[in-house]
């Protein structure tokens, strides 16, 4: 009797409430199904790959169609056969006097000068130092990460042996727990005096200190060898891009070395230089005020009445598409140079470009050498599409700044690293006054020929010693672009970087970085 009336109360629930139960099941069902298909999917996954691992030919047909989603990325299927990677270096055992926060400004080269610097600095001082944010609020808005652009995991583990790198503040440091990190710029171009004394104490009083601005922040001179060393390091070893910036890299460099040698010409005739430095020689008027509605739009860029012609005229703007053509001819280029355009999308594009691709036809850039659909993750991630013209410039035979901003100098440095690579830096200022004179008729082709090669004989990449203005570091050599302490060994360097001694470039590179 109990046993029949709760069947037919659980009838007269389930008559009553049909929509309730319905959806129980269907929810069951589909739960089912789902579990069933992530464990057939993980199981096929698993044989698909143990079985190219150990008996390539023995899902041949099965694993065709799968293959592009299985089999693993070409760099990785290559290390399978690849030597070990060389051991790690020893941990550093120190007692942390706090933990070092950044937020880099700028472009990605000089976020990279800035993340040398940092690790430098923590080093000095016996910090940790947080994983470096980059910056996502500059003119590029690139919302790229550390890990984007950068192998993080190569980055701590290479470095472990100086300092010590975490990816992110322990927990207890976070503002879901109260907690306001001390935020500030430090002073720029300061030397380990400065950080020493004003700024280790404020570690003592806050535990964590967050550098909002990281551009030169550090003395280009009186540095401690040992952490002038330490910076190269991190730039030339302890910095690599990710995997698959890297492959694509060095697929480009393959492309362009498969086509005989090529010259990276860095045309930095992009929107935001213009707008930023003034210059607007060979703008149309309404070119010109838009560039100057730019520069005033963005408050961090201070300058903003600025006479073109007298900034063209101090050697203070990049070369113009046009100038460069001429440029190039008179250094002795012909038509057959195959030249790679290092940059970003040319202000006034194909117009500003038609006389550079009529003296030069065998101009190519990272868009028309590589299928869109390789660029397409690095759309609209402007540091990333700067790796790639980073790396092809590093490997060129030859390297042509038409502007020494921050990428012409950390690329210059790296091609001095690597056996002083020929990169011919232009004298802007001499150059805008021979452009002049050949281009009003006073100096014939011939002459104007002969005028730009002498001035750059000396301006090729040669060993010298950096110039050193006390009390004027932004009009003095920058580190980065000349490293000399980590270019040769013993006492011969001072020999080898004096004027005169251009000649004997093959100085050593320092085993010790």
């Amino acid at each position: 009797m109990e046993v029949r009336s709760e069947n037919n109360i659980q009838q007269v629930r389930s008559d009553k409430f049909p929509s309730q139960v319905l959806p129980r099941t269907r929810l069951r069902v589909w739960f089912f199904r789902v579990c069933s298909s992530i464990l057939l999917w993980t199981c096929m996954v698993h044989i698909v790959t143990f079985a190219e691992l150990w008996h390539p030919r023995l899902l041949t047909g099965f694993t065709g169609r799968v293959s592009r989603i299985t089999r693993p990325p070409l760099t990785l299927q290559h290390s399978l056969h690849a030597p070990p990677p060389p051991p790690l270096p020893p941990r550093r055992h120190y007692k942390s006097n706090g933990f070092l926060k950044v937020s880099c400004n700028g472009g990605l080269n000089q976020m990279r000068a800035a993340i040398c610097d940092m690790v430098t600095v923590a080093r000095l001082l016996n910090l940790t130092l947080v994983v470096p944010e980059l910056d996502k609020k500059s003119f590029w808005a690139d919302p790229s990460d550390f890990e984007d652009i950068f192998n993080v995991r190569h980055f701590i583990d290479s470095l472990r042996d100086e300092v010590r790198i975490i990816r992110r503040l322990p927990k207890r440091f976070s503002r879901k727990y109260g907690f306001e990190a001390f935020e500030m710029p430090p002073v720029s171009w300061s030397n380990e005096k400065y950080y020493l004394e004003q700024i280790l104490p404020l570690f003592s009083k806050h535990g964590v200190v967050h550098f909002n601005r990281t551009d030169t922040r550090l003395a280009n001179n009186g540095i401690p060898l040992d952490l002038q060393k330490l910076r190269c390091r991190v730039n030339f070893q302890g910095l690599k891009f990710t995997p698959q910036i890297e492959t694509l890299g060095h697929k480009l460099v393959h492309i362009l070395q498969e086509k005989g040698p090529f010259v990276a010409l860095h045309l930095r005739y992009e929107m935001d230089m213009l707008a930023f430095s003034g210059c607007t020689h060979g703008c149309t008027v309404e070119e010109a005020e838009e560039l100057k509605r730019m520069r005033y739009a963005y408050p961090w860029w201070r300058e903003k009445e600025i006479v073109s012609e007298e900034r063209r005229q101090q050697g203070l703007c990049p070369l113009t598409p046009e100038e460069a053509t001429l440029i190039l001819q008179a250094l002795g280029f012909d038509e057959e140079t195959q030249i790679y355009i290092a940059s970003g999308e040319i202000y006034g594009s194909e117009r500003r470009l038609a006389p550079l691709r009529t003296a030069f036809p065998r101009i190519v850039k990272k868009e028309t050498l590589l299928d869109p659909v390789e660029l397409q993750q690095f759309q609209n991630h402007s540091s990333q599409m700067a790796a790639l013209d980073f790396m092809v410039s590093v490997a060129s035979n030859t390297f042509i700044p038409t502007y020494d901003g921050n990428m012409a100098k950390v690329v210059e440095g790296h091609r001095r690293y690597l056996g002083f690579k020929k990169s011919i830096l232009p004298d802007r200022k001499k150059l805008v006054e021979l452009l002049d004179l050949h281009q009003n008729g006073t100096l014939p082709w011939n002459d104007f020929a002969v005028a730009v090669r002498q001035a750059h004989e000396k301006r090729m990449g040669q060993p010298f010693c950096r110039r050193v203005i006390p009390d004027k570091p932004k009009e003095e050599d920058y580190f980065y672009a000349n490293p000399q302490e980590c270019l040769c060994e013993g006492t011969n360097c001072e020999d080898l970087l004096a004027p005169g001694k251009s000649s004997k470039a093959t100085m050593t590179m320092s085993a010790q970085l």
